[in-house]
């Protein structure tokens, strides 16, 4: 009786969710909340501590693009089972580093073993979510970053406080323990293809523009195989057009995050205290924000729901500049928090709908590393914009007008999904 009642497309959603949560909820975010006690510890300055961050995201990157490549040959299920137990050693051994060059070495395999668990993981609901349901799929999933900055918050000091100078190492080994524990779940929950339980797909057909018409048969769709065509991910128009659309959401994003506490203190009024609760805040806002845009983008399409989620981001963006009071800095953050982890969503349903589930982890995977060149990009721009003019302000001003280029761009989109149809542009 609970099988037919509940599909296991739920199972394989939740799990993918965690998946999400500890390859970046614990395995990046996490990073953020250790770096103060983890550099006093080991004597790091400022510019090590940024070359940590700066391995991790390299190591991401190239798993990122790298992990849905070896998704769609081999499957999603061993991928993110091997990355997320890859990020847990990682984890395990960053806690027990003893100077600069093994923590660095440790977090750049972190970052591989979080691209390689988040990516495949996001790309599998193509194959297990119909069009009509696969925007809420990916809203849900991406959630799982939202959840991690809730539990770090409370759980990392008492963690650190409890530990004493080691404190730090034993919070990397509570993550690497969480991380290993869900890389077990996902070898033992996720499967490829509904066809595996002797399913088919929740909602409906999961074809893709460019994959066979109507006699095409559904369950062959995910199956790993040798005989896949590279080429459609590499030379379709769509994907790269994806990708462009997806650099300006990893350039502007990043400056806000990166730059938010740091402006509210140094330029705001605000206590770190002050500014870290309005952090909170954004958190506990984009808990659902993933879920909302993606069941939007289900109904209106893809492509205006990119559109709506960037003019809302402008707007956020600029008012940390334009109205620097405390009503314009909580208002910016709630505006932030609605759309923060939206866009992702909806890209990785897009990928779905242009490609198809068989291809749908290549493809995000690829459109991925335009996200990553953003996003690596940007904070030193705008530190050395903030570093020029005196301020921040200017850099929050760019990262909305890279925000409005991204709503320009995905209004030129030819295609998305709506409700499981093609819409024309």
């Amino acid at each position: 009786m609970l099988k037919s009642r509940i599909h296991y497309a739920w199972l394989v959603l939740a799990t993918s969710t965690l998946a999400v949560f500890a390859s970046l909820g614990l395995a990046r975010f996490g990073y953020t909340m250790v770096l103060p006690s983890m550099q006093a510890g080991l004597g790091f300055d400022n510019t090590q501590a940024g070359g940590l961050a700066t391995a991790n995201l390299i190591g991401y990157s190239v798993l990122a693009v790298l992990g849905g490549a070896l998704a769609s040959r081999f499957g999603p299920r061993i991928v993110v089972t091997v990355g997320l137990f890859t990020a847990g050693l990682a984890l395990m051994f960053t806690g027990l580093a003893g100077g600069f060059a093994s923590a660095v070495f440790w977090r750049f395999v972190t970052g591989l073993g979080s691209g390689a668990g988040n990516v495949p993981a996001m790309g599998l609901l193509a194959s297990w979510f119909g069009a009509r349901r696969r925007g809420l799929a990916s809203g849900v999933a991406v959630s799982g970053s939202s959840i991690g900055l809730i539990v770090l918050g409370p759980t990392v000091p008492r963690i650190i406080a409890a530990g004493g100078e080691a404190g730090w190492r034993w919070v990397w080994i509570v993550f690497a323990g969480g991380v290993l524990g869900v890389a077990l779940l996902a070898y033992l929950v996720l499967r490829d293809h509904p066809s595996d339980v002797g399913l088919t797909p929740l909602g409906g057909d999961t074809r893709g523009l460019y994959e066979p018409g109507p006699d095409h048969q559904v369950p062959a769709v995910s199956r790993p195989s040798a005989g896949l065509k590279w080429g459609l991910v590499y030379r379709a128009p769509a994907v790269w057009h994806l990708g462009l659309v997806y650099t300006a959401f990893g350039f502007s994003y990043i400056i806000y995050m990166t730059f938010f506490t740091k402006y509210l203190v140094q330029e705001g009024g605000y206590s770190p205290a002050e500014a870290g609760n309005l952090f909170m805040i954004v958190g506990w806002v984009s808990l659902l924000c993933g879920v909302i845009w993606g069941a939007v983008s289900d109904v209106i399409g893809r492509k205006w729901a990119l559109v709506i989620v960037y003019l809302i981001q402008v707007v956020s963006f600029s008012m940390f500049d334009l109205w620097a009071t405390p009503t314009g800095f909580v208002t910016s953050a709630v505006l932030f928090g609605l759309t923060a982890w939206s866009i992702p969503a909806i890209m990785a349903a897009a990928c779905g709908d242009v490609l198809g589930p068989r291809l749908a982890p290549a493809a995000l995977g690829f459109v991925t590393l335009f996200f990553a060149i953003g996003q690596a990009a940007a904070p030193t721009i705008a530190g050395s914009l903030a570093d020029s003019g005196g301020s921040f302000g200017p850099a929050f001003l760019l990262a909305a007008g890279v925000a409005f280029l991204g709503a320009v761009l995905a209004s030129l989109l030819r295609k998305t999904a709506r409700a499981g149809a093609e819409e024309g542009g």
